[in-house]
């Protein structure tokens, strides 16, 4: 736990740095005048914070990922040949140049991830509960569909979609914000409090970033199943829904356990929480595998 903390706290750190680099670079300073906003200097920085921040995460993904989660990359005298193989006959078929590392992390979750900054710099995780508790067509369904997140290029296509998300969200938050210390303010005050704009900032932000919340899990799931779909198509239909078909029995088994369930973040909860969840549900990503044409 300590060492994930410094992690984070490091990566946090080199974010504000490089950011707060550019934007002294670009010539951005206060976007509050005397006058109001001054919109030019607004959407400068908040474009470089949301898209810079969520872009240097990326980038630092695959990294934060070993270091936090303890991942062990293997390769073929490591006594995971087999599993090395399947990646990479997938991945060519998929057409990657590049062939992704392989890595492997002590965990009793049945769970496994695609991660890194690009397609030609990538990872695919497995947990050892899931190595333990599926068998081979299961294991390569799974093994299909995160190489097929890495071939669709999910990762840089959600960071696109958060960066442009979190800037909105601070731009909106600071222009109600001034908006509402105006409206609030007597005719004698020249300038917002810079005090009460900061908190009324904070307030805004949570507040449009819970509602950037559905915009974002609503491209997740619609990446869940694309990629769904390209681990049929490069494992074969049924190697696929055997695997969402295992996972839906230790869902199952561990409903008791709603933490492990988020932290496998394999299936969504109903009702209006739903539109917030990253993932559809098990029993339907299954449904559409079995209507959808292919390979069996």
């Amino acid at each position: 736990m300590g060492k994930s903390i410094f992690y984070l706290f490091l990566t946090n750190i080199l974010v504000v740095i490089t950011i707060s680099f550019v934007l002294s670079v670009l010539g951005v300073g206060s976007y509050l005048t005397a006058s109001g906003i001054d919109y030019s200097s607004l959407m400068v920085f908040c474009l470089v914070w949301g898209m810079g921040g969520a872009f240097i995460s990326l980038r630092l993904s695959k990294f934060m990922a070993i270091k936090m989660m303890g991942v062990k990359v293997v390769n073929h005298s490591s006594g995971y040949r087999e599993l090395i193989q399947s990646v990479h006959r997938f991945a060519r078929s998929a057409g990657l140049e590049k062939m992704p590392e392989v890595g492997i992390y002590q965990s009793k979750e049945v769970n496994a991830f695609a991660t890194g900054p690009s397609r030609s710099n990538s990872l695919v995780a497995v947990s050892t509960g899931l190595l333990e508790r599926m068998n081979k067509d299961e294991i390569e369904g799974v093994l299909a569909h995160e190489v097929a997140h890495i071939a669709n290029g999910d990762m840089v296509t959600m960071t696109l979609i958060q960066g442009v998300i979190n800037a909105f969200v601070m731009a909106l938050a600071r222009i109600a914000s001034l908006a509402l210390q105006n409206a609030m303010s007597d005719e004698d005050e020249q300038r917002p409090s810079l005090m009460g704009h900061w908190i009324f900032t904070m307030i805004f932000e949570a507040i449009f970033g819970f509602l950037g919340l559905f915009v974002v899990a609503y491209f997740s799931r619609q990446r869940e199943f694309r990629a769904d779909a390209g681990g049929a198509k490069y494992a074969g239909k049924y190697s696929m829904i055997s695997a969402l078909k295992k996972l839906q029995s230790t869902f199952d088994q561990v409903q008791d356990n709603q933490e492990a369930i988020k932290c496998m973040k394999i299936s969504s909860r109903k009702g209006l929480l739903n539109f917030l969840s990253t993932h559809p549900s098990l029993e339907e990503r299954i449904k559409r595998l079995e209507l959808s044409p292919g390979r069996p």
